[in-house]
């Protein structure tokens, strides 16, 4: 049986981590938190003293990190993935990162022998939990298919092209998200401020067209003011960010992204920046004077 190494056991990865293990499959773990690694070696994974040890005991390496910056460091910093890498070994970062980051480390795991995947996912503390996240993957055919099977303990996979399109395809994840959140916000704050209950308007059209996995996520949180992440804030700005970044390179217009972005760095300047990024309800209450709790 394979052996995995995991590393990064933060908000999302440590319910990833041990769904990996309920699977029973033998991982080998490392974070820079402690406490984080041993609540996962107390589940049965086995203790790594470093990203290159956890390659050096694992035929595939699942990451799990916040941003580029801190996969670059995994990768190839001082006791990373490429010194203790191995020809033929499989590098999935399910992190959400910028897709330029993904293929620049993968051109370096390729010189060792190593092939890597970008396999970024949606759906949150919640969904890493239940081991139901989606997971949109970039990289070649067959390293997908030795893997796909493993990231099935996590959620469910797309092949979705080659290394990069999965932080791409997140990217988008991230946008659509992001301005469906807004929308979620500014209509029952429209409510509100018109003398009608959100919650009774919530009820009305949620299953219409206007219904989705957001507004049934978020508005139920503005509602009772609810906003313990989840998905934090600063780690959207993180995703705008790169959204923002890719497209300016491509000459492409985002006005949405980029109003979304001032409105998150707005309620980041407030202190809010570990809220749930649904707490763009917080932003709507303050710019029109009013509250959306019951």
């Amino acid at each position: 049986m394979s052996t995995i190494g995991f590393i990064g056991l933060g908000i999302m990865g440590k319910p990833m981590a041990k769904n990996l293990l309920a699977g029973g499959l033998s991982l080998v773990v490392y974070d820079v938190v402690s406490a984080a690694v041993d609540e996962v070696v107390a589940a049965g994974a086995t203790k790594g003293t470093s990203p290159k040890d956890v390659a050096e005991k694992s035929d595939i390496v699942v990451t799990m990190l916040p941003n580029s910056p801190h996969v670059r460091e995994v990768v190839c910093g001082k006791n990373g993935i490429l010194e203790g890498t191995k020809r033929g070994q499989i590098v999935v970062d399910m992190s959400s990162i910028a897709p330029l980051a993904s293929r620049e480390l993968g051109a370096m795991l390729a010189e060792k022998g190593a092939e890597m995947l970008d396999a970024p996912v949606s759906g949150g503390q919640e969904k890493a939990e239940k081991g139901t996240l989606a997971i949109m993957v970039g990289g070649s055919e067959a390293s997908y298919e030795k893997v796909k099977d493993i990231l099935a303990l996590m959620g469910k996979s797309t092949l979705v092209g080659e290394l990069g399109a999965g932080q791409t395809t997140k990217l988008v994840n991230q946008t659509i998200v992001a301005i469906n959140i807004a929308a979620v916000a500014e209509g029952m704050a429209f409510a509100k401020k018109a003398g009608v209950d959100p919650e009774k308007v919530f009820q009305a059209i949620r299953g219409g067209l206007a219904g989705s996995q957001c507004m049934e996520d978020k508005a139920p949180r503005m509602f009772e003011g609810r906003y313990n992440p989840g998905f934090r804030i600063n780690l959207h700005i993180k995703d705008l960010t790169n959204v923002l970044e890719t497209s300016r390179s491509l000459h492409m217009s985002m006005p949405l992204a980029a109003q979304l972005m001032e409105m998150f760095q707005n309620l980041a300047g407030e202190g809010h920046e570990t809220l749930d990024h649904g707490a763009l309800g917080l932003f709507y209450e303050k710019l029109n004077s009013l509250s959306l709790k019951k």
